[in-house]
Parts: structure tokens; sequence; C-alpha cells
């Protein structure tokens, strides 16, 4: 059973939340260390991505599926390997979906604790998924 749970970021820690995991791609000016025990900038969206969604130029459904394109998009990097490939992000969220079977992890980001279209919905989902 998987105990993988979201949050934000400026939650007060909990003993429950397990693993904290801050998956953005900016760690945020001024947050203490002291509020995740890891920061995944590669788990996060791109930062084109995130303006074009933030600024309103790209509707929440449209960032879900450019989103988990990047989540599984190979890296630059591969174009220089012939045979053993990144395939973006997966072998992170292979690992966190194993952490979750262990014990709790949450994923954090800096939304609003109640916030309902953030990417760590979107994560969550993926590391549940059979894609992993």
């Amino acid at each position: 059973m998987s105990m993988l749970l979201t949050g934000s970021v400026s939650s007060v820690p909990r003993r429950e939340d397990g693993l904290r995991l801050l998956v953005t791609r900016f760690r945020g000016r001024g947050l203490s260390a002291d509020a995740y025990d890891v920061w995944m900038a590669n788990l996060g969206p791109s930062e084109a991505l995130l303006r074009s969604f933030l600024d309103g130029a790209v509707a929440w459904k449209e960032f879900g599926r450019n989103y988990r394109d990047e989540m599984f998009a190979p890296s630059s990097i591969d174009d220089r390997n012939e045979t053993i490939r990144n395939r973006g992000q997966l072998h992170s969220m292979r690992l966190i979906k194993h952490l979750a079977e262990a014990g709790p992890v949450t994923l954090l980001c800096h939304c609003h604790g109640d916030a309902t279209e953030c990417h760590r919905f979107l994560l969550r989902d993926l590391i549940l998924s059979k894609k992993v």
C-alpha cells in the first residue's frame, strides 16, 4: 500500500508527512531547508511551462498534458547515449514509488495547501500509475 501524500512547503512539517520532497524548479527565496528533506527540482514543471500557466496562456488541462510529456521526455544527455536512456524523470518517480510503499512520502510545492490545480497532484498520479 502506497503512502504518497501531497502538501504545501509552507505547511508546518508533521511526523505523518514522512519524507518531505520539494518537487519544484525553484527552491524559493528565504525558504528554510528545514521545510523539506530533499529538493528534487527535476520533478517540477519547466520554467516556460509554469510561466505560461501562471500567466493564463495555458489552461490547466493543457498544462497537465504538457507536464506529463515533460516527465517522460528524453533528456538532452540521451543524444550522447546509444543504449541507456534517461526517459525524463522516470527513475526519480520509480524511486519515490518504492519509498512510498515503505513509508509516508509527501510531495511539496509552493502552492497553497488547499490548491486544486497544482502539479504535485499530477506528479502523484503519474507515480502511482502503471507507467512508472
